[in-house]
C-alpha cells in the first residue's frame, strides 16, 4: 500500500487531487486551520513550497475543523483567507476530518503507517511522503515548516529525484 492510491477532493475546482500524480516526488501533506495559533505556519509552508517546488517538492494542505473548530465553514472563505493573508499557491484539499474514526482514508493510512505518534493531535501536523509513496516522516504542530528536521528530510528525498538510477 502507498499514498498513491488516495485522492482528495479539491477546495476549489472540480478535478480531484490524486496523489498518484505526484509519483516519484516527495509530498508534504499538512492538516490546516485558518483560526489557529499555528495558522502563521502558512507563511513558512508557502516559503518552503517556493524554495523546493522546482526541485520536485509538492505540498497539499487539508483544512480541518477537528481541533477546536478553528476552520471557516465555507470553501470560498478558506481559499480567500489563505490567498489574501499568505499567498498560498500550493494545492488545498476540501475541508475534511483528519482525526479519529471519521478521518478521511489518506489520514487513516498516514496514522497507521506512522504508528502511535502519527495521528494529528492538532492543526498543522505535517507528513512527508517519499518518492515511493511511503510515509518517511511526520512532525507535530510545534515543529515549524522551516525547522531543520523537516528541511533536511525534504532535501534527502529531493536528492533521490535528481540522483542517477
Amino acid at each position: 500500500m502507498s499514498a498513491y492510491q488516495f485522492s482528495l477532493s479539491p477546495l476549489t475546482g472540480a478535478a480531484p487531487i490524486r496523489l498518484s500524480d505526484y509519483r516519484g516526488r516527495p509530498v508534504l501533506v499538512i492538516n490546516t486551520a485558518s483560526k489557529c495559533r499555528f495558522t502563521n505556519q502558512y507563511e513558512g509552508l508557502q516559503a518552503l513550497y517556493e524554495k523546493y517546488r522546482q526541485a520536485g517538492l509538492a505540498l497539499i494542505g487539508v483544512p480541518s475543523d477537528d481541533f477546536a473548530k478553528q476552520e471557516f465553514a465555507l470553501a470560498d472563505q478558506i481559499a480567500q483567507f489563505c490567498m489574501v493573508n499568505y499567498g498560498v499557491s500550493f494545492p488545498m484539499a476540501a475541508k475534511a476530518h483528519v482525526a479519529g474514526d471519521a478521518a478521511i482514508p489518506l489520514f487513516k493510512w498516514l496514522a497507521e503507517e506512522g504508528g502511535v505518534n502519527a495521528p494529528p493531535r492538532w492543526n498543522f501536523h505535517k507528513y512527508l511522503i517519499g518518492m515511493d509513496g511511503k510515509l518517511v516522516g511526520f512532525w507535530p504542530s510545534i515543529v515549524g515548516p522551516d525547522n531543520k528536521l523537516i528541511t533536511d528530510r525534504i532535501e534527502e528525498e529531493l536528492a533521490k529525484v535528481t540522483a542517477p538510477v
